[in-house]
Formats: structure tokens, C-alpha cells, sequence
């Protein structure tokens, strides 16, 4: 102990050597090497040359509607639709935003040190973060380069915010920060922010207003006047209005006012969002981008149709919640031109909570049921068939693998000979069978690839009769120019959703005859053609005259309507994205009533049209036998239009039931004299004479191409010998077993 207070005592006294170090040169190395990596750190740290760059951040194009007007779309990283020059800003929010956030900054040049002294020493006394004294310029940095919130990204913001003065003129800066500061809900700028919470333009607003944009960027969510932050927001707006006054910029007599008038807040209407239809055009136009120079590009949409159609949807959809359907998707088109007027998808603006929301309905393919039977009836009067051509409805049955796949229309009911006219208005599906069996259900699956279905993938032999019925998958988007080519005449014309100034689209291929296309919308739009499955008065007799086509497919997942009238085609399909079925909504229970809202509006100012005719047309008439005989039917067919023979005929008689290689149940419950099962030849005549054998045995004979046979367990072959005015002929054998 008593040595090292000696040596502590004699410390001061020791005179330094050449070459030792003290204390001060220790500490002078320290600094200097501090300085050096704070130097070095610092320099590392700064934002790139590219980054603190003023000029638009398009993250994608600028779409205009028709009118050329910015379309409502989803909020992106930053403001590009909504700028404003800084001329146009008016002069008492300037001077509310500068006095709010920077009242120096014309003065300092980037970092306002005595605000920060004035901020750190408010920090100090409250023990606690008051103020972060930021600067607009340091702002601006901050939006440019995003960094994590700390005192070293402070420190880092203050050199960027030097270096960013260097490059630009205070107004470049002022305005780039009037049009990109945050507001509540993702806006940004003080445009969009003038909309959001005001619904007006810049240069309407009033002083208390504008006090309140210049205030609410502080804090976005905490101040939003739409979350209860409106008491805060005018003690705020009262102290900048004070502050303002004591400095000359307002009126004491307006000051007074001012702090008195409340808050007058007016939402703008909720607007589509165009997010799916953005996607699409960017699709089309991927090669037409230049850097971050942001395109402006016309689009066909109608913004007011795209907004009455989504509303209309979504409250649609919101009346038919309870019975389990959720999505939805409409689609407009000027059929003249092929222009896209409305593409809306159901809730999908970001506050809907719709789920699937963010896939676009228009584009996903799902079954159309029905709604594909007029290009079915199209290609039938292409081969020979006319309106007024007799089909019989009554029970039907197919071969499905091993067993029977039994065909019924929609109100399980059978009407027996029907006409042409009746079959598609009605949308019965027995004659839709052997319209499919007349046409060629290779021939029908390549007309629809034609048409732009190129969703169907798979072979006529993979789709079957089924095809007729809609067991395909297509999307709305291919629906819909299917239905415009109906519209024109039966050719294809491509759809557009940028608009490049023609008044009409190039027409593609023609796929129908003009006259068996005019046939099928005639059809379409006539009420009497539909009153068997639909009444007189349903939802699809609408008032102008347009040609209206229902859907809806198997389990009732999908439900659509499409319609064309002189001028606009429109299509809509509701049910569920996760493809879980809705309970019992058809085409014409579901999304009818959109469709006939739809062109209501449409043709609210419009000079309607009837929808045309083939020149050539004469009056055809047909048998069809009732309770009172033959009845005579007349209905259209066109001079032009030559009988052509089926595509599928059976080549004389053949056994029809049982198919081959059939299993059926037997029920032990039943009692065995109840439980009967039908054998049936094709191409038969009434008078003929059938012997029937099953395993080589007779069991029966009888006149005609029926049999009622006793169903027994076990295996069989059945075959029939035929006898008629043809001869004698041995059909079979066919096998098939009874568990």
C-alpha cells in the first residue's frame, strides 16, 4: 500500500521520457480513429445517388378512362395520379404545412439545427421523445430511402438531406413533399388527401381544412377524423391557426371562425377498385414501359359504369349472403367496336373481406352450364335446322363406364316434341343432346375454339354429350366474346381495353352464317320462347328488346347470365372461388337482376334498337301433336338454309339399353314384381317382330323395340333377332349383370 502511494505521489513529478505516451495522446489517437470510423460509417451509410431522386416512382402506368380522366384504383407506394404543381397549391396551406413542420426552411440548408437544440432540450426536460425536429427536407429523405427509426438514421438523414439541396431547388423539394406526405388509409399528397377525407379539389377548400392537412401527416392513424381522432385534430388546427396569426398569416377576425367551425368531413363515394383490370392491361402492354417515366394510357373503361356495376354486385351479392354465395364478376362490351366498358370483380376493393377477393373472376374458367347452348344452336341452323324444327324431349339416357347416366331438364319435367325455339329458350338439355348428335360434337368443340374458348383443352371424346349441357370450364372473359359474336353476325371480333381511336375493331373469322346468328338472338329475346321452364313474366323479359341467355352448372356452383341487346354485350357469373357449392342460386335467381339493372343503365339516355333480322326470312311450318292432333307451328327460316344430314346416325337397328357392359343393383326391399328394367332397340319399327335372349334362351317376343324385363341377380349377354320388311337380322350380344 505504502508503495503505490508513493507512486501515485511521485506520478506528477516524473518528467516524461522521448518516447513514452500519455494520457493526452492516447485520447488525441482515440478521436482521431472515432473520427475516422464515424467518417467511414457515415459515408457507407449514405443513400444512393439513385435513390434521392425527385422525379414520378410509377411502380406501373397511369390508366385514363374513356373520358381521360385517372381511373379509382388501389392506393400504390406512391402518388403519381394526383400531382399537383406547386402554383396550383393554394398559398394558406403552403404556409400552414411550412409553419406546422418547417417554419425555417427557406433558411437552413437541409438540417434545422436549431430546431433539433430546441427539440433535445424539450426531450430532456420531459424524459421523454417530444419532438423529432425533422425538417422537410429530411422528411423527403426519409420517404426516399426508408430507414429504421434511430438516432443513428437521424444522423444519416441530416447528410442525405444536405446532399438532396445540392441537387434540387427548395420548390422541387416543397412540392415533392405537398404530393407524396403519408395520410391515413395509404393515401398520399395533399390531392388525394383533399379527396379522401373532403371529397373536394384543392382550390375549394377552407382555411379550417386546410389546417387540418397540414396537421393530420404527424400522425396519420392516431388523427384520422374517421377513428375518433377529431377532438385532438381541432386542438391542434386551434393552436396552428393561433400560431399562424401571431405570425401575420391570418386575419384575426377570420382566426376567430376558424377555431369555431368545426370539421365538416365528406367522404368521397366509394369507387371500384380497377386493380384485376390494371392487371390485364399490363398484360397487354408489357413492352410499352420507359423506365420510371409513367405511361398514360386510355383505356375503354366507362369509370361511372364501372362504378354503378360494382356497387350494384356487391349489394347483390350481399342480399344473396345467406345462401352461401360470395364471388362474383361483370363484364361490359360495346359490341361495335369489341371496347371493354366495365370489368368488375365482387369486393374488390381492400375493406370488402370477401374471400378470394384478390383472384379475378373474370378470368378463371368454371362451368357455364347452359349458357353455351346458343353457339350449340348457331352451328345446328349452320347445318340444316331451322326455329321451327321438331325435337323430342323426353327421357334420355347415356353409357357412362359401367353404368347409366340418366339426362333431365332443370324443373325435372319432359314436354315431348318441342320446337327449336323452344328447346334453347327454354334451355331444356334432352334436345340440346341431339342438337350436339346432330352437329358433331367434334364439329361443336371446334367451333368454340374458334370463338376464343381456350379454356375447353380437352377432346370432344373427353367432354362427351355433356359438352351441349356445359361440363367445360370457360372463363367470363371468353363468354362474353363468344356472345359478341353472336351479336355481330356471328363474327369473332377481339375485345380491347386500350383505347387507340377507332370507332371499330377488326373483325376476326366468321364462325356462323349472319342468319343463323340473327335466329339464335332472335330466339334469345323472345319472351313466348321461354314461358315453359320461365313464365311469362320473368326476370329475363326485359324491356328493351335484348337476347338473354341463363347457366348454371351441376350442384349449383356456378350461376351466370349473359345478354346482348343493338349496341352492349354483358355478362355476369356469381358462386364461389374455393368452388364449394351456393345453395340453389341459378343464373336466373342470382345474377339477372344485376344484368337487367345493368342495361337499365346502359340505355337510360340511349335510342334503342330492335335487334336485326335476316333479310331472306320465310315462314316454315311443323306438325307438333297434342292433346287436339297436329298442331301446325310456323316459325323463321332463311332461304339460304339447306338440310344437312346429322352428323351421328345410327346405321340401322342396334340395341340401345342395355349398354354395354351395364351394372345394376338389385333392391331386396322392393318386391320382385315391381322391379323391372327396360330393353330397347334403335331404328326399329312399331310393327317389327322381336324375339329377346338373354344367355342364348328366349324369353320373350314382342312387337316393337321394347321389352319390360323381370330383373334377376346375376350375369347376362342379351341379344334380339328382328324381324320386319327388311328381313331377318341378329343383334347382340350385349352383356350386363345384376348384384
Amino acid at each position: 500500500m505504502s508503495w503505490l502511494c508513493w507512486s501515485w505521489s511521485r506520478l506528477d513529478r516524473t518528467p516524461m521520457r522521448p518516447n513514452e505516451w500519455g494520457w493526452p495522446r492516447w485520447m488525441a489517437v482515440g478521436a482521431g480513429v472515432f473520427t475516422l470510423w464515424l467518417g467511414v460509417a457515415t459515408w457507407a451509410g449514405l443513400a444512393e445517388e439513385a435513390k434521392l431522386d425527385l422525379r414520378p416512382k410509377a411502380t406501373s402506368h397511369i390508366l385514363l378512362d374513356r373520358q381521360g380522366h385517372p381511373l379509382a384504383e388501389e392506393v400504390g407506394a406512391w402518388n403519381i395520379q394526383n400531382q399537383v404543381p406547386l402554383y396550383r397549391v393554394p398559398q394558406r396551406l403552403k404556409d400552414a404545412v411550412l409553419l406546422a413542420e418547417d417554419r425555417r426552411f427557406f433558411a437552413h440548408r437541409g438540417v434545422d439545427w436549431i430546431a433539433r437544440a430546441h427539440g433535445f432540450w424539450q426531450s430532456v426536460m420531459a424524459r421523454r421523445n417530444v419532438r423529432g425536429a425533422s425538417t422537410i427536407t429530411e422528411q423527403v429523405v426519409r420517404m426516399l430511402n426508408p430507414r429504421p427509426r434511430s438516432l443513428w438514421s437521424k444522423w444519416l438523414e441530416g447528410f442525405d438531406a444536405r446532399r438532396l439541396e445540392t441537387r434540387y431547388t427548395k420548390s422541387d423539394i416543397l412540392e415533392f413533399y405537398l404530393n407524396q406526405v403519408p395520410y391515413a388509409s395509404n393515401r398520399r399528397g395533399v390531392a388525394e388527401a383533399a379527396r379522401f377525407y373532403f371529397d373536394r379539389d384543392l382550390d375549394t377548400l377552407d382555411t379550417r381544412e386546410m389546417l387540418a392537412l397540414a396537421i393530420l401527416p404527424r400522425a396519420p392513424s392516431g388523427l384520422n377524423p374517421y377513428r375518433g381522432g377529431v377532438k385532438v385534430l381541432d386542438r391542434r388546427s386551434a393552436r396552428l391557426a393561433t400560431a399562424m396569426r401571431h405570425a401575420g398569416m391570418l386575419p384575426a377576425a377570420e382566426w376567430q371562425s376558424v377555431i369555431e367551425a368545426p370539421l365538416d368531413l365528406q367522404p368521397p363515394p366509394r369507387r371500384a377498385a380497377i386493380g384485376h383490370f390494371r392487371n390485364y392491361v399490363e398484360r397487354q402492354i408489357a413492352d410499352a414501359r420507359n423506365g420510371n417515366t409513367p405511361l398514360r394510357i386510355a383505356t375503354t373503361l366507362d369509370s361511372g359504369l364501372v362504378d354503378f356495376a360494382q356497387d350494384l354486385l356487391d349489394e347483390r351479392l350481399a342480399s344473396l349472403a345467406p345462401r352461401q354465395v360470395h364471388n362474383g364478376a361483370l363484364l361490359v362490351v360495346d359490341r361495335r367496336s369489341g371496347e371493354i366498358r366495365a370489368w368488375v370483380v365482387a369486393g374488390a376493393d381492400d375493406s370488402a373481406g370477401i374471400p378470394g377477393r384478390f383472384l379475378d373472376a373474370v378470368l378463371i374458367p368454371r362451368q357455364p352450364g347452359s349458357a353455351l347452348k346458343p353457339f350449340l344452336y348457331a352451328a345446328a341452323f349452320d347445318a340444316g335446322w331451322s326455329p321451327a324444327e321438331r325435337i323430342e324431349d323426353a327421357p334420355y339416357s347415356e353409357a357412362v363406364g359401367t353404368g347409366l347416366h340418366r339426362f333431365n331438364n332443370y324443373s325435372r319435367q319432359f314436354y315431348g316434341e318441342v320446337s327449336a325455339r323452344q328447346a334453347l329458350g327454354n334451355s331444356l338439355n334432352i334436345p340440346a343432346i341431339h342438337a350436339v348428335n346432330f352437329v358433331g360434337p367434334d364439329r361443336y368443340l371446334d367451333l368454340l375454339h374458334q370463338l376464343g374458348f381456350e379454356s375447353l383443352t380437352k377432346s370432344a371424346g373427353f367432354y362427351g354429350d355433356g359438352l351441349a349441357l356445359g361440363n367445360g370450364e370457360v372463363s367470363l372473359l371468353e363468354l362474353v366474346r363468344g356472345f359478341t359474336a353472336l351479336a355481330n353476325g356471328g363474327t369473332v371480333m377481339p375485345l380491347r381495353a386500350v383505347a387507340d381511336g377507332k370507332a371499330r375493331a377488326v373483325p376476326g373469322a366468321r364462325v356462323f352464317s349472319r342468319n343463323a346468328a340473327l335466329l339464335v338472338g332472335n330466339v334469345l329475346s323472345d319472351p313466348w320462347a321461354r314461358v315453359m321452364e320461365f313464365g311469362r313474366y320473368s326476370t329475363l323479359s326485359l324491356p328493351v328488346q335484348t337476347a338473354v341467355k341463363t347457366g348454371t352448372s351441376s350442384d349449383y356452383r356456378d350461376a351466370w347470365s349473359v345478354g346482348f341487346d343493338s349496341r352492349y354485350v354483358v355478362g355476369i357469373w356469381m358462386g364461389n372461388l374455393d368452388r364449394t357449392p351456393t345453395d340453389g342460386i341459378t343464373g336466373s335467381t342470382g345474377p339477372a337482376l344485376v344484368l337487367r339493372g345493368v342495361f337499365a343503365y346502359l340505355n337510360r339516355d340511349q335510342n334503342t334498337k330492335r335487334l336485326p333480322l335476316p333479310d331472306d326470312l320465310a315462314l316454315t311450318d311443323s306438325c307438333a301433336f297434342g292433346q287436339s292432333g297436329c298442331e301446325q307451328i310456323y316459325d323463321y327460316r332463311t332461304a339460304a338454309t339447306t338440310r344437312a344430314p346429322a352428323a351421328t346416325q345410327a346405321v340401322g337397328p342396334s340395341i340401345l339399353s342395355p349398354t354395354p357392359n351395364l351394372r345394376l343393383a338389385y333392391d331386396p326391399r322392393l318386391p320382385a314384381d315391381r322391379q323391372m328394367f327396360r330393353f330397347a332397340l334403335g331404328d326399329v319399327g312399331p310393327e317389327a317382330h322381336v324375339t329377346w335372349m338373354l344367355n342364348g334362351a328366349p324369353v320373350a317376343e314382342t312387337r316393337g323395340a321394347e321389352f319390360m324385363w323381370p330383373v334377376a341377380r346375376g350375369v347376362y349377354a342379351v341379344e334380339a333377332r328382328v324381324e320386319d320388311e327388311d328381313g331377318a337380322r341378329e343383334l347382340g350380344p350385349v352383356a350386363f349383370s345384376v348384384r
